[in-house]
């Protein structure tokens, strides 16, 4: 055992020292086809892996008991109108592109809401909804700015005592200040140039000094791209407080901002102690890009090669292939009886948290299988998992290059070509709905399979390509759920996504499987650890506690051509948009946590594909019939058998009267009886074949055409018009 932990430490080490040429080649698009050499995992996060760092500055401590407990402050001198010296500034950097924070302190967590809004603190505010709890980074503005969710803090007064300011509420060690401005679409705010001040008592400030004058840091030209800049000297301290000096010539002093530091160890600290969240779990927690992601699906495949397959669904526009995991206990072919389940993430390529969550998922699932846990060996057996972990490579890699705090609210979203994948399927809606309006007898438009229109298939069409890859993906693989992974909420929504009524934006839109969408999405969201908690603080504008941290797509907001409508108007599979984070693109140390809050939902999600009824459709030969329709009494969709006969058809617990018909058949119809216990109810069904259909067989037997009854009486009866004539 000795020699082969040395073993790994010397290839861990070798691997590390070619690290640094790697990441130069990590902007190539087009794959290499010589890099399929495996990497060993590393555990220690990269964060922790420091450069040596000047020695610290910290400010006298207070004096005397409960001197760093927060009083009133004392009233503060103001400045001469006129400045007889000026401050020397930071040397002005070049701002043509984000740039990566170097290793060193994560994110204290303005933006993932680890810092509560009791902890930032300000000197004015124009109103509420422009109070220091809005001066987080990347946090949107609602519909109308002028409510209670505006998207920054903004001053009362444009001048140079304002201030806004984070209490860690523990000695931390502060390395650097991220600033961004204000999220709007009508007006522009951002702050120019500020000022750093730490404090262990909220009283007495020291401002971070650049040789023997204050130190002016630049801010933004712009009020989106956020600006990383590192303080010369780590600062160690309780309070860190901004102190704008100039702003943008037509606009007020506002902000939003995240700040970077290492708190410090203290057992006493019961409060830090009380909120730590740790996790058992020995997986992989790192952002991995494309070539990382593919060494990582290599290791797990070679850990359970038994119930593992890697392959691909296709290409991205710069050429990166879409890769996806099959975890199954016959890994490659489609079990007859057996439901098929997918997860998939990165649609938009910075929301990365679902990307990690999925490669911890296809970790957990493999550990767990080879430990026996029952549980997962249970669903494992019973279930085909696919896991999709990054359907817009192209824009991930561009995000990735911007990193996690860098990035901004949307560098990424897109693909290359700059479309948005979420959006860009068929409006299948538009055409069930027009037909139903129209009561067309007989129905020219079905309620569940809807073909896709002629032009959506022409290559001139606006498709992505990844777009087109994951339909032919679907439409081969008959999946019965599945679950989209986004970021930047916590929420799960559920179809329809589009309005029914013309010229509204928001409007609650059910499908007529609405109760049993509301129960998948609510199986996710009450076992998060966070969604459904009714004391959590909304991650942005909307407040999803009344329908208990899930929401019907088009009442939030309407999206025509999602992936949701789609998958159900055109498929089998019910999809659900599981969003999984305020922070589209945490910190890799946020990971661990993150895992922790998603773990068993996403468990328990993949758990209710064997809820409802399954079978077989057969015919009186034991043979199965494909394409044959299943429709369940009082629900106005129906679902199709795969090419083997057999269904899945998800239902509440009740019971059902059911029917299956196919072409050719007689249909058949039952009573099924759905339970409240995991796992789907048995329902076979054995359909005879018509009269008609008997006859056709046995012409074509003998090699004769079916005798149209109709055209032979208009034959004759000619025939007997020309012998009188």
């Amino acid at each position: 055992m000795a020699r082969r932990g040395a073993a790994a430490l010397v290839l861990a080490l070798a691997l590390l020292a070619v690290a640094p040429a790697r990441v130069g080649a990590r902007g190539a698009a087009v794959e290499d086809p010589n890099d399929d050499i495996q990497e060993t995992w590393s555990l220690e996060p990269s964060y922790a892996r420091r450069e040596p760092e000047p020695e610290p500055f910290s400010p006298p401590l207070p004096a005397g008991p409960g001197a760093g407990e927060r009083g009133p402050r004392p009233p503060q001198p103001r400045p001469p109108k006129k400045a007889t010296t000026k401050p020397k500034k930071a040397p002005k950097r070049e701002k043509l592109a984000p740039q990566t924070p170097r290793p060193g302190c994560p994110p204290l967590g303005l933006e993932t809401l680890k810092i509560t809004d009791f902890q930032l603190h300000a000197s004015t505010s124009k109103r509420y909804g422009l109070g220091a709890h809005r001066g987080r980074l990347n946090i949107q503005a609602g519909i109308n700015e002028n409510d209670f969710y505006d998207g920054a803090w903004c001053a009362g007064r444009n001048d140079l005592h304002q201030w806004i300011e984070v209490d860690a509420r523990r000695l931390t060690k502060f390395t650097g200040v991220i600033t961004q401005g204000r999220n709007s679409l009508w007006l522009s705010d951002w702050v120019t140039s500020y000022k750093v001040m730490v404090s262990n008592d909220s009283h007495t400030w020291v401002t971070v000094k650049n040789g023997s004058g204050d130190m002016i840091f630049e801010g933004n030209s712009e009020k989106e791209i956020p600006v990383l800049n590192e303080l010369p000297v780590p600062m160690v301290a309780r309070y860190i407080r901004i102190n704008p000096q100039s702003w943008f010539d037509n606009g007020s002093i506002c902000m939003r901002m995240e700040i970077l530091g290492c708190p410090l160890p203290d057992p006493n600290n019961y409060y830090h102690r009380r909120n730590e969240m740790t996790t058992t779990d020995d997986l992989d927690f790192k952002h991995h890009n494309h070539k990382e992601m593919r060494q990582l699906m290599k290791v797990v495949n070679e850990m359970c090669p038994n119930i593992t397959r890697i392959y691909n669904i296709g290409k991205s526009h710069q050429g990166l292939k879409l890769y996806a995991v099959e975890i199954s206990d016959h890994p490659g072919e489609h079990e007859v009886g057996e439901p098929e389940f997918h997860y998939i993430a990165g649609a938009h390529g910075n929301e990365v948290l679902g990307r990690e969550l999925t490669l911890l998922l296809m970790q957990f699932l493999c550990q767990e299988y080879l430990a026996g846990n029952l549980r997962i060996v249970r669903l494992v057996e019973e279930t085909r998992i696919h896991i999709l972990p990054s359907l817009n490579p192209d824009g991930y890699e561009k995000a990735y290059e911007g990193g996690s705090e860098l990035g901004g609210w949307s560098l990424g979203r897109w693909t290359h070509d700059g479309i948005d994948i979420n959006n860009n399927f068929p409006d299948l809606n538009t055409l069930l709905w027009e037909a139903e309006d129209r009561q067309n007898i007989p129905r020219k438009v079905p309620n569940h399979y809807i073909a896709i229109p002629e032009w959506f298939l022409s290559e001139n069409a606006t498709v992505a390509v990844e777009t087109r890859a994951v339909i032919a993906w679907m439409e081969k693989i008959p999946f019965v759920l599945g679950g989209n992974l986004q970021g930047g909420e916590l929420v799960v929504a559920y179809p329809y996504d589009m309005v029914r009524s013309l010229w509204k934006t928001q409007e609650h839109t059910p499908t007529p499987d609405d109760h049993v969408f509301r129960w998948l999405a609510y199986s996710y969201a009450s076992t998060h650890r966070l969604m459904t908690d009714a004391r959590r603080r909304v991650c942005h504008t909307e407040d999803f506690q009344k329908e208990d941290g899930t929401v019907n797509g088009a009442s939030w907001h309407t999206v025509a051509g999602s992936l949701n409508d789609f998958s159900y108007l055109h498929t089998n599979c019910f999809e659900l948009s599981i969003y999984v984070g305020c922070d589209k693109y945490p910190h890799e140390s946020e990971l661990p946590e993150e895992w922790e809050n998603n773990r068993e939902s996403l468990i328990v999600f993949m758990e209710q594909v064997h809820r409802g009824i399954k079978g077989l459709v057969r015919d009186s030969h034991g043979k199965g019939i494909p394409n044959a329709v299943i429709s369940v009494e009082g629900v106005n969709h129906d679902i199709r058998t795969a090419s083997d006969g057999d269904y899945w058809r998800l239902l509440n617990p009740g019971e059902y009267v059911v029917t299956a018909k196919a072409e050719g058949f007689t249909s058949s119809t039952k009573n099924c009886m759905v339970g409240y216990d995991m796992g789907a109810t048995q329902c076979d069904f054995t359909l005879s074949k018509t009269n008609l259909a008997r006859i056709r067989e046995i012409m074509e037997k003998f090699r004769k055409q079916p005798v149209s009854l109709p055209a032979r009486r208009l034959k004759l009866q000619g025939r007997k018009r020309r012998q009188r004539g």
